[in-house]
């Protein structure tokens, strides 16, 4: 073999190495973020005084999209299911909201109607969007249509036109929240879906009534859009609000750094720890639980059905959970004798 065919192998193989060396080490890297688990006895206690931070041993219990898990999302028939059964209990009510073309607050998580309701079959589109319909015209659609339970069957499928339930049709924003007023004392995570000038009109609209019905106590406004909650925080300062995105990893850097001197316009944190968010930043541990907490801050996770999971954020002291099976988190926080 000739010299310079050796040289370029020997290049080929070192070349081979470094890539090898640098995937090992990204593929370690990724697999700590991941599984990096910390030890509860690292959680401190503080001296505080927001209302969502929760005592060692305790956690709010939230039932995300009212529940989404077990019955149809953010459905009259959810909120009952979470509220009126036997089985289990939640402390707070997780739902979205979406503004319709005649200005009402329905409740919604997706920007279409698509993946819940049988739109199409009824309005003739596929991605009917909430702003083009007036409340009435949405109240035709069945919101239970496209659920599956655990077996894997659709109960409601079949349902249309007068067959539909009230349970199951669209609900406003004052119904759900004077149901849940007339059966139990809750707080509620609410979110506003819009952006732009519809997301801050649907903050106008949801301030209103929740004056009306004094629950500003007991609300978490959040939304996903940095102009609605400048609008928020601008127009209606005393709406408790969760932090933006762009807030939520400002907070991860001071508390990696450990800035003393940190400060936040937002009262909580609701923030991720399922994958593939951890590919990114781990927020399930000890250090961001501690930091928040010592700067006032409460930690909310979202969306966590993996009871591994609930276990090891209770176990941390998170301060509340939110997931679609209330009833799983129920079991794991009351078998471990909270």
């Amino acid at each position: 073999m000739k010299i310079k065919e050796k040289k370029q192998l020997s290049k080929g193989k070192i070349a081979a190495s470094v890539i090898s060396a640098f995937l090992a080490a990204f593929i370690a890297v990724i697999a700590i973020s991941c599984c990096w688990r910390s030890n509860p006895g690292n959680i401190k206690q503080y001296d505080v005084d927001n209302q969502y931070i929760t005592a060692l041993g305790e956690i709010q219990i939230s039932a995300h999209r009212s529940g989404g898990g077990i019955m149809p999302e953010e459905t009259m028939m959810a909120f009952k299911n979470c509220a009126e059964n036997s089985s289990f209990e939640v402390d707070t009510f997780e739902f979205d909201l979406h503004i319709t073309k005649d200005n009402v607050l329905v409740l919604l998580h997706d920007d279409t109607l698509e993946r819940t309701s049988d739109c199409e079959e009824v309005l003739g589109v596929a991605d009917a969007k909430p702003s083009d319909y007036t409340y009435d015209e949405l109240r035709q659609l069945n919101m239970g249509a496209k659920f599956e339970n655990e077996s894997g069957d659709m109960p409601y499928a079949g349902l249309s036109g007068a067959d539909v339930p009230d349970e199951l049709k669209i609900l406003r924003v004052e119904d759900a929240l004077d149901y849940l007023m007339s059966v139990g004392d809750y707080n509620y995570i609410i979110e506003i879906k819009d952006s732009g000038t519809a997301g801050q009109q649907g903050v106008d609209i949801l301030y209103d009534i929740l004056v009306e019905r004094n629950l500003l106590g007991s609300v978490i406004f959040g939304t996903f859009h940095e102009e609605v909650s400048q609008y928020a925080d601008e127009n209606h300062p005393d709406l408790v609000r969760s932090a933006t995105i762009k807030e939520v990893l400002s907070f991860w850097a001071a508390a990696m750094r450990g800035d003393s001197d940190f400060e936040a316009a937002y009262s909580v944190l609701q923030i991720p720890y399922n994958l593939p968010y951890r590919l990114l930043v781990n927020l399930g541990t000890a250090k961001v639980i501690n930091y928040a907490h010592e700067h006032n801050i409460a930690v909310q996770y979202w969306t966590v059905n993996n009871e591994s999971d609930m276990e090891y954020l209770y176990s941390l002291g998170a301060d509340c959970i939110m997931t679609d099976y209330p009833d799983a988190l129920y079991k794991v926080v009351y078998a471990q004798g909270d």
